[in-house]
């Protein structure tokens, strides 16, 4: 279970990794269920960030696996070809949103957008670290 504790937790380390590369994000963090539990606009931040990051963590709680792995799999040819316009337009296939993990069990995702895909991921990462 991710408490909102814990997700404040993720939050605040993917706000410092953010800070530190000088770029405002959309930070959330959902639960097993893929509801949110917590999310930050940071001051700059896009505003059509604020959904990105939402379904980014919604994907990769859907479907246990970061938005990296899910996108590189729904390219044309590929076993996942036009998922990104299943779950009522809800699954997101850029890179940055990444599972929760506890003793081994996916128990939410945290989904961060407004910078490249190499800054996306490493602010996601930093609140995984610190999860």
């Amino acid at each position: 279970m991710i408490t909102l504790a814990d997700a404040n937790r993720v939050i605040a380390a993917a706000i410092k990794k953010a800070e530190e590369i000088k770029v405002p994000m959309c930070i959330a963090v959902v639960d097993e269920g893929g509801n949110m539990v917590q999310h930050v606009r940071m001051d700059g931040g896009c505003l059509g960030s604020v959904d990105i990051s939402l379904h980014k963590a919604y994907t990769a709680r859907a479907f246990n696996c970061t938005t990296k792995e899910l996108g590189a799999n729904s390219q044309p040819g590929c076993q996942f070809y036009g998922i990104h316009v299943s779950n009522i337009g809800k699954i997101m296939i850029f890179a940055g949103g990444i599972p929760l993990k506890h003793d081994g069990k996916i128990v939410g995702a945290i989904g961060v957008s407004s910078g490249s895909e190499v800054e996306d991921v490493s602010v996601a990462e930093a609140g995984v670290a610190a999860f």
